[in-house]
């Protein structure tokens, strides 16, 4: 099951120093789903001033389970970046 995931982060002074002081642990986290097939695409979500405000991730996951142990270990979760993290389920237009 394909699922998005817009992860925004918080808005508090110290915000974006979070995000870079784990940037690349999530980024090593980000290459392991890509080497167990579960990442397809992501990226950063920016502001119209073009700063980093979140992220956006398409993931490839069989169950819920698996979508849940991700978020358990993922680094932007456990170093407090993403402030409000939204998992819908997607379906890919067969065209």
């Amino acid at each position: 099951m394909l699922y998005v995931v817009h992860a925004y982060d918080g808005t508090d002074e110290q915000a974006l120093d979070r995000r870079m002081a784990v940037r690349p642990n999530h980024f090593d986290g980000v290459r392991k789903l890509k080497e167990m097939g579960h990442y397809v695409v992501g990226g950063a979500l920016l502001s119209p001033e073009g700063q980093m405000i979140g992220s956006m991730m398409l993931l490839d996951f069989e169950t819920e389970a698996q979508l849940q142990d991700w978020l358990s270990w993922e680094p932007y979760v456990q170093g407090k970046v993403w402030e409000k993290i939204d998992i819908k389920p997607f379906r890919q237009a067969q065209l």
